[in-house]
C-alpha cells in the first residue's frame, strides 16, 4: 500500500491533509494552526517528497523520518504539518483493514468520551444565562473564559483577576456543585498573578484550572505548584513529548491539555498519554473547532485509560458542506460511529468554495502600551 498522492486542502482557518494509496485508499488528517495555517501549508509541500511512494502502513518509520531525519526538528509548525500527514495514516489504515481506528489503538477503554462546552458571557448574568441553556441541552461540563469579558481598551491583571472570580462565584451558584467548570485563563497571568487567581477560585471548586501561566516554562510551574491546591492544566501550546516531559514527570499539573493537530499526531499523542498515565495524570485534550480534530481525538480517547474530558462544540454550516462525519453526541458524550478509520472525509468540490481565510488573534496591550501575552 504506496503513498502515490498527497493533497493539501487550506480550508477557511483549518489545513487538511488527504492521502491516496496506490489501490484506491485514502486517509484524511488536519495540519491546522490558527493564524499561522498558511506557514503548514508551506511546510507540508517540503514534506511531500518523504510522503509519496513511501509504505502507508509504517506509521512509526514515518513519524521517525519526519521528525528526525532532518536537522530543524519540532516546533509548532513543524509538528502541526506532520500531523496532519500522521492523522491521515492512521486513518488510512483503519480504512485498509475496515476498522474504526480505535481498534487498532488498543480498543475501546471506554464506551464514550466526556466533553465539556464553552460558555461566555459579557457579566455574570449573561454567563449564567449561557451555562444554564447549555445544561438544558444535556452538556454536563462547562468552560468559561470570564478574564476576556473585563479587558476593555487594555489588559488590567487586578480588574481581571477580581472579575474573573466574581463571576465564577456567581456561576457556581447558580448552577450548582455537582456541575464541573473548567477556569481558562489562556496564559495571560504573571505567576504571581496565578497564584493568586487559583487561591481565590479554591471555595468554587474548578475542575481545573486552564493555562494560568504560559507552558514553555516548568520551573514557573512548580511555583505555582507550592503555592496553591487547585488542579491545573495546560498543554495546548507544547508540540511533542519532551515539551510535555518535565510537567508530567515533576507531576506539576493535574490535566494535560493536548492537542494532536499541533504535537504530531495520534502516534505522539498516544506517547504523551502513557508518559501521564504512569504519574496518574488524566488527558483533557484541546481541539482545533474542526470535525476532523474532533475525530482524531476522539479515537485517541476512546483508546487511553486516560482521559478525562474532550474540548468540543458542535459545527454547522459551511464546514459540515466540506467536512462530512459520523461521530454523534448524546447526554454530553461524544460516540464513535463503527465507520472505518476515523469516519471523516474531505469533499474536495466544496472545500474548493471555501479558500484560506486569513486570521491574526487580537494583540492586547498593557496600560502603559506594553504587549500582553494573548
Amino acid at each position: 500500500m504506496k503513498i502515490s498522492e498527497m493533497r493539501v486542502f487550506p480550508v477557511g482557518q483549518f489545513v487538511y491533509v488527504k492521502l491516496i494509496t496506490d489501490d484506491g485508499l485514502d486517509g484524511l488528517g488536519e495540519a491546522s494552526l490558527s493564524g499561522r495555517s498558511m506557514a503548514v501549508v508551506e511546510a507540508l509541500e517540503h514534506l511531500k517528497p518523504l510522503v509519496l511512494g513511501q509504505d502507508a502502513t509504517r506509521i512509526e518509520y514515518l513519524w521517525q523520518d519526519i521528525y528526525r531525519g532532518t536537522f530543524w526538528r519540532g516546533g509548532p509548525v513543524l509538528q502541526s504539518a506532520l500531523a496532519g500527514v500522521d492523522i491521515a495514516l492512521w486513518d488510512l489504515a483503519g480504512k485498509a483493514l475496515g476498522v474504526p481506528t480505535y481498534r487498532l489503538l488498543g480498543g475501546a477503554a471506554r464506551d464514550r468520551v466526556l466533553v465539556y462546552r464553552h460558555s461566555y458571557g459579557k457579566d455574570a448574568d449573561e454567563l449564567i444565562e449561557r451555562s444554564r441553556q447549555l445544561l438544558s441541552e444535556g452538556w454536563r461540563v462547562l468552560r468559561i473564559s470570564p478574564i476576556d469579558a473585563t479587558v476593555t481598551d487594555h489588559f488590567d491583571a487586578t480588574r481581571a483577576v477580581r472579575g474573573g472570580v466574581e463571576q465564577m462565584a456567581a456561576l457556581r451558584q447558580a448552577v450548582g456543585e455537582d456541575v464541573e467548570i473548567v477556569f481558562e485563563v489562556h496564559t495571560r497571568l504573571t505567576p504571581t498573578r496565578a497564584i493568586e487567581l487559583c487561591n481565590a477560585l479554591v471555595p468554587y471548586r474548578p475542575y481545573f484550572v486552564e493555562d494560568p501561566i504560559r507552558s514553555e516554562n516548568p520551573a514557573s510551574f512548580a511555583g505555582l505548584r507550592q503555592h496553591t491546591t487547585v488542579p491545573l492544566g495546560t498543554g495546548e501550546q507544547l508540540c511533542d513529548k519532551w515539551a510535555f516531559r518535565e510537567l508530567i514527570e515533576g507531576e506539576l499539573i493535574d490535566y494535560v491539555r493536548v492537542d494532536i493537530c499541533h504535537c504530531g499526531g495520534l502516534t505522539e499523542g498516544r506517547k504523551i498519554a502513557a508518559m501521564a498515565e504512569v504519574h496518574y495524570q488524566e488527558l483533557a485534550c484541546h481541539y482545533t473547532a474542526s470535525p476532523v480534530s474532533t475525530a482524531a481525538m476522539l479515537h485517541l480517547n476512546l483508546s487511553i485509560p486516560n482521559c478525562a474530558v474532550q474540548e468540543f462544540a458542535p459545527t454547522s454550516g459551511w464546514i459540515d458542506e466540506v467536512i462530512h462525519h459520523t461521530w454523534r453526541t448524546d447526554d454530553g458524550y461524544l460516540l464513535a460511529s463503527a465507520s472505518p478509520g476515523l469516519g471523516i472525509e474531505i469533499d474536495e468540490e466544496a472545500a474548493a468554495h471555501y479558500p484560506h481565510v486569513p486570521c491574526e488573534p487580537p494583540h492586547w496591550r498593557r496600560a502603559d502600551g506594553s504587549v500582553q501575552d494573548w
